[in-house]
Parts: C-alpha cells; structure tokens; sequence
C-alpha cells in the first residue's frame, strides 16, 4: 500500500487542532487575507505568511508590526512600509492567487545570533507502531528566516544548540518531551489519514522554552539525519524506511 501524503498545511492543521491535547501548542493560523493580516499583527506584532503547499521554506514570509512602521522579510530582502496598506498590497503581489496562510509567529531561541528551529522524525516502526527515531536542530542562515537546510540551514545536535539556554539534565528531559510530541502529532494526524507512515514534524521552542508545532511534513528528508554526530540515528530511521516502502532494498533476491 502507498505512503499516503498530505501537501496542504492548512489540512493538517485543521486535523491537529480537533486533538485537546495539541490544540495549545499550534500557533494561532488562518487563510490569508489583507484582513485577517491586519488583525493577526493587531494581536501577535509577528507573523509569517507561508504557501498552504511548498517546501523547503520556499515562500515563507515574517511579517512584523513595528512601533512606527511595518516590514516584511522574503528570503534575503527586508522591506519597510510607512503604513499596513501599502504592505498588504505589496505582499499580494508576491502572493497573487494562491492560497496563503498567515500564523502567529513565534520568538524563535537563538544560537549564536540566529534563530533555531527542531525537526522530530516519526516513523512507524517494525511493530507497526509509532516511534520518533531522530531529533535535530536546523539553524537559519544568518541573512534568512527559515531554517531548511536546502535554504542554506545548518543541522546541528539539539545538544549543542540548547547549551546556552538549558542544562544537560533539562536537555534531556525536552528532548523525551520532543519525542511524545511527535507520537501525538501521529497518531491525531493518523485519525484522518490513516496510510501515513513517517512523518516531519517542525518545532519552535519559545524564549520560555515550550515547544509549538510549526507545521508536519508528510515527505520528510530523512539524509538530513547522517549530519548527527551519532550514526545509530540513521541507521534506525533507514531500517524503518526500508520495511515501510520509502527505500528499495538494494539486497539480491536469491
């Protein structure tokens, strides 16, 4: 049976939030309009505006409402904007027809100067259950927003990226946190789509150190794990890679 995929962010997020137990760790996300932008910078003063489908941070907008004017920031370039009109039409242009959503942005924890971000890869395993394999922080490229590696990130243990912030005891006990998150995200997302088999799931960790679900790749890059120092973590989520279909196995048949 094929791995079932899921493109739509918006999809996934309306399943997520029917769950009690995830709804308060998704920031707040709606379909865009020039409205609800307003409304949302209103409340939260950051947004990002992100494609509904895409990957690899491609389109993924911060949007922020400052004390005397607003800005917004596409890959490399930052534009300002005296008033909120004049930006909202600015970002229709780049938006054009295609379905934007707009979500409260969160103060991403910073290392170094640059903003982080985890991913938590959940795998069904040999038991046919749901197990999160790897966990890997994704630091931003200094002049960027996003974190993608394919957008110039740099993986890095959580480990390492957490040593300013947490104790090695505190570290270990977000990451156990991580990993029932991940499960959770799972098995909700699997209430509506029941052929998923892995599963990327994208974590903010706020300045007071709670984790929000950003957003939950149904095709999540698994190589981006050979960059963990510890090669057991790779080693696993390829094995379960194998028995569900997403790898051929290169061993002869006799």
């Amino acid at each position: 049976m094929a791995i079932q995929r899921v493109k739509s962010k918006w999809a996934k997020t309306n399943s997520l939030v029917k769950s009690e137990e995830m709804r308060d760790s998704i920031p707040t996300t709606k379909k865009w309009s020039s409205e609800t932008l307003r409304s949302m910078l209103n409340e939260y003063k950051m947004v990002y505006v992100k494609p509904d489908q895409g990957t690899f941070g491609s389109g993924v907008i911060r949007v922020e409402k400052l004390e005397n004017h607003y800005t917004y920031q596409l890959g490399t370039r930052i534009r300002n904007f005296s008033g909120f009109e004049a930006m909202a039409a600015s970002l229709q242009t780049v938006i054009k027809s295609r379905t934007y959503l707009v979500q409260r942005g969160i103060h991403l924890l910073k290392h170094k100067g640059r903003r982080f971000d985890i991913r938590v890869m959940v795998q069904k395993n040999d038991r046919h259950e749901w197990e999160s394999t790897g966990i890997i922080g994704r630091l931003s490229h200094p002049s960027k927003i996003v974190t993608n590696y394919h957008s110039g990130g740099t993986p890095m243990t959580i480990e390492r990226l957490m040593q300013s912030h947490l104790t090695k005891v505190q570290t270990r006990n977000l990451k156990s946190r991580l990993r029932k998150l991940g499960v959770s995200v799972a098995r909700q997302l699997q209430n509506d789509y029941p052929r998923l088999k892995e599963l990327g799931v994208d974590v903010a960790v706020d300045t007071s150190f709670k984790p929000w679900i950003l957003e939950v790749n149904t095709l999540p890059d698994p190589f981006l794990f050979r960059k963990l120092p510890d090669k057991r973590v790779f080693r696993k989520i390829y094995r379960y890679g194998l028995l569900y279909g997403r790898f051929k196995s290169t061993k002869k048949r006799s």
